[in-house]
C-alpha cells in the first residue's frame, strides 16, 4: 500500500481503520480519561491540495484507505483496532456477516452480506453493487492507480497480450462479460469469488479495491469527485485546495454496522497548509486546534521539541510504521544494471536519514520487506557485497564512477520526481548532490503532493528516478513483491516486466505452505535489490501529534496513536472532547 509522499511515506499495506468501540470501555492500552461520546467536529490539517483519490477502487494509500474506510466506504472485511500490531491485523466482519468461507481448497470464497445496509440516498446496498464495484477494477484505462488484486486473482482468461479478456463495465463491444459473470456470482445476499489459484488469505484481499459502487451513480473517472457513501458519514463539501466536510449520513444505521462507532458529528479536512504551520498550530494547542490532528508526519525540525518534552506525552505518537521508503528507477529509461547500481552506490543514505530526523525517523533500509514483517524478512545483503563490494552508508562516489565506466555506455541525465514538502525538498537536494559527486547529472522535479501519484503513473510523465514508499496490504510479502515488481501488480512504477522474475512471483503466490512461501519472498527481495530496481532508504517511524481534546477510545489514557494495520490514525475510534 502506498503512502503519501510528504509523509515518506505509502503504503502496506497494513490496511485499514478501527474496530468499533462502545461506551467508555477500557482499551488494552489503559483506561481512558474521558468517556467516548458522540458530538463535535474533528479537524484534520493537511499539506495536500486534495486526497489522492476517494474512489473505492482507486484509494490505495494507507492513510486514505483508513480514513475513508472509517467514514464513508465499507468493505466485506476489515481490521480490528488495537495498539498491538499483532491484534491490529486481525480480520473482523464489515459488510459481510463473517470473515468469509474458503471452498475448493481456497480457490473459491463465499461471503454473505448483511441485510439492511443503505446508500446515502436511502437505496439498498446490494450484492450487485458489490459485484459492479469489483468490475470497475478491470477498466484499467479509466480506473487507475488502485489495487488490482481482482485482475490478478479472479478466474478470468487473459488475451494474447496478457491483459484480461474482460475490460470492465464501460466497454460494450468485444468484451467478455460472461467471463466476469462466471468469476463473480451473486445469489441473493451471497457473493462468490472464483479464483485462478488457491489464495488462502483472500479474505484479506477484499479489504482493498473490492468496495461496492451503485451502477446508477457511477461516472467513471469522475466518480472520485463525489462518491456515494454507505458508511456513517457522507461528503457535504469537497473543494480542492480548501476543504472536505463530512456530515452524518442519515441513512446509515448502527443496527447493521457494529464496526463504526461514528463519534464526531462532523469531520473537516483542511487542505493546502504548510507543514510548519500545521506543526506549530498543533503544538500551540489553542482554540479549535485542540480538536485537530495532523495528517502527515511532522517536520524533522520539530521532532526534538515534541518527543523530548514530557508536556506532550499525552498528545504525541511515535511508531515503527509498516512502510519502507525507497527510490524507484524506471528501467525503460535506465535499462543498464551497472548504471542502476551506480545510482544506488552514489547515494548518501545516512545524510537522507539525518535530514528526515536522524534516529527519530528510523533505520537505514536494505530491501522492501521490513523487519516487522518477521516471517518474510531476511537481510538482503544489498549494501554488504551485492554490488561487488561493501557500500558505506554515506555512499561511494568513486565506486559509482567505476560502475558507470564498466557499463560502457554514457550515463543518462537523471530527473528525480518527488512529492514536495520542506523535508523532501532537502532530501532532493541531498540526492542531487550525492549523484553529481559521482558524475551523474541530475534534474529535480518537485510535484504537488496530492497530485504526485497521478503524475508518476502517467507513462508520458515518468522520470528516471522517483520517490516512493510501500507497506504490505496485509501481513504477507505477497502484497509487497508482486505489486512492486510485476506488471499486473498495480504499483509497478518502474515499468518492470522481467519474465523470469514474474514466473517466480507466480510460483510464490501459489505456494500454500506459508513457511516455504516466506523463504521465496526473501529470495525474491534479495534478487530485486541486487538488480537495483529500487533503492531502499529508510525503515521509518511515523511521528505525529494531536490536539489535547482529541481522544481515542482504546488509546493509552485516551491518547490517539499511529498504529493499526496501515500505520495510521485510529479514525474509527477517535472522538473529541467539547
Amino acid at each position: 500500500m502506498s503512502r503519501p509522499l510528504a509523509a515518506f511515506t505509502v503504503l502496506a499495506a497494513f490496511a485499514l481503520a478501527a474496530c468499533g468501540g462502545g461506551s467508555g470501555q477500557t482499551g488494552e492500552g489503559g483506561s481512558t480519561d474521558q468517556t467516548p461520546h458522540k458530538g463535535g467536529t474533528l479537524t484534520m490539517l493537511s499539506i495536500n491540495q486534495e486526497f489522492t483519490d476517494t474512489d473505492p477502487q482507486r484509494v490505495y494509500s494507507g492513510e486514505d484507505t483508513a480514513f475513508f474506510s472509517a467514514y464513508t466506504t465499507r468493505s466485506l472485511t476489515n481490521y480490528k483496532i488495537s495498539r498491538d500490531p499483532k491484534v491490529a491485523t486481525t480480520l473482523v466482519p464489515d459488510m459481510a456477516t463473517d470473515t468469509g468461507t474458503a471452498l475448493n481448497g481456497g480457490k473459491d470464497w463465499e461471503f454473505t452480506l448483511r441485510d439492511g445496509m443503505k446508500w446515502e440516498d436511502g437505496s439498498p446496498v446490494t450484492c450487485e453493487d458489490l459485484k459492479y464495484g469489483v468490475s470497475r477494477t478491470f477498466a484499467t484505462d479509466t480506473i487507475t492507480n488502485g489495487p488490482t488484486y481482482a485482475i490478478q486473482y479472479l478466474d478470468i482468461p487473459t488475451a494474447k497480450d496478457g491483459s484480461s479478456v474482460y475490460k470492465g463495465p464501460y466497454v460494450k463491444g468485444g468484451n467478455d462479460t460472461a467471463a466476469f459473470d462466471k468469476a463473480v456470482v451473486c445469489q441473493g445476499q451471497k457473493i462468490t469469488f472464483h479464483l485462478n489459484k488457491a489464495i488462502g488469505d483472500f479474505n484479506y484481499t477484499v479489504t482493498l479495491g473490492f468496495g461496492a459502487v451503485p451502477k446508477s451513480a457511477d461516472t467513471g473517472d469522475k466518480y472520485t469527485q463525489h462518491i456515494m457513501s454507505n458508511g456513517p458519514y457522507k461528503i457535504q463539501e469537497y473543494t480542492k485546495g480548501n476543504q472536505m466536510v463530512l456530515v452524518r449520513n442519515e441513512n446509515w444505521s448502527p443496527d447493521v454496522d457494529d464496526y463504526r462507532p461514528a463519534y464526531p458529528d462532523r469531520i473537516v479536512v483542511k487542505f493546502g497548509l504548510d507543514q510548519s504551520v500545521i506543526d506549530q498550530r498543533i503544538i500551540a494547542d489553542q482554540g479549535a486546534d485542540q480538536q485537530a490532528i495532523m495528517r502527515e508526519r511532522m517536520l524533522a525540525s520539530d521532532f526534538a521539541t515534541v518527543f523530548n518534552d514530557p508536556r506532550y506525552a499525552e498528545r504525541r505518537s511515535k511508531n515503527f510504521d509498516p512502510y519502507v521508503q525507497y527510490l524507484v528507477i524506471d528501467v525503460t529509461k535506465v535499462p543498464d544494471l551497472k548504471q542502476r547500481q551506480a545510482i544506488a552506490v552514489a547515494l548518501n543514505r545516512e545524510q537522507l536519514r539525518k535530514i528526515r530526523g536522524g534516529t527519530f525517523i528510523g533505520d537505514l533500509a536494505d530491501g522492501v520487506i521490513k523487519p516487522n514483517l518477521a516471517l518474510d524478512y531476511a537481510p538482503s545483503g544489498m549494501w554488504d557485497g551485492a554490488f561487488g563490494k561493501k557500500i558505506a552508508d554515506t555512499g561511494d562516489p568513486a565506486y559509482a564512477k567505476q560502475l558507470i565506466q564498466e557499463s560502457g555506455k554514457p550515463m543518462p541525465t537523471i530527473t528525480y520526481s518527488y512529492g514536495q514538502s520542506p523535508d523532501t525538498d532537502k532530501s532532493a537536494a541531498s540526492i542531487k548532490s550525492s549523484l553529481e559527486a559521482a558524475g551523474i547529472s541530475v534534474k529535480l522535479k518537485p510535484i504537488e503532493n496530492g497530485a504526485y501519484y497521478g503524475v508518476i503513473f502517467n507513462a508520458d510523465r515518468k522520470t528516471e528516478l522517483m520517490a516512493n514508499g510501500w507497506g504490505p496490504d496485509w501481513p504477507n510479502a505477497s502484497t509487497i513483491i508482486a505489486p512492486l515488481f510485476t506488471p499486473n501488480g498495480g504499483w509497478d512504477v518502474g515499468q518492470l516486466d522481467d519474465k523470469a522474475f514474474n514466473a517466480k512471483v507466480d510460483e510464490a503466490l501459489s505456494e500454500t505452505d506459508r513457511t516455504k512461501q516466506a523463504e521465496m519472498w526473501k529470495a525474491l527481495n534479495k534478487e530485486a535489490m541486487a538488480q537495483a530496481w529500487v533503492i531502499p532508504t529508510l525503515f521509518t517511524n511515523d511521528l505525529r501529534a494531536s490536539g489535547s481534546r482529541v481522544k481515542s477510545a482504546t488509546g493509552k489514557n485516551g491518547t490517539p496513536y499511529i498504529g493499526g494495520a496501515a500505520g495510521n490514525w485510529p479514525y474509527n475510534d477517535m472522538y473529541v472532547v467539547e
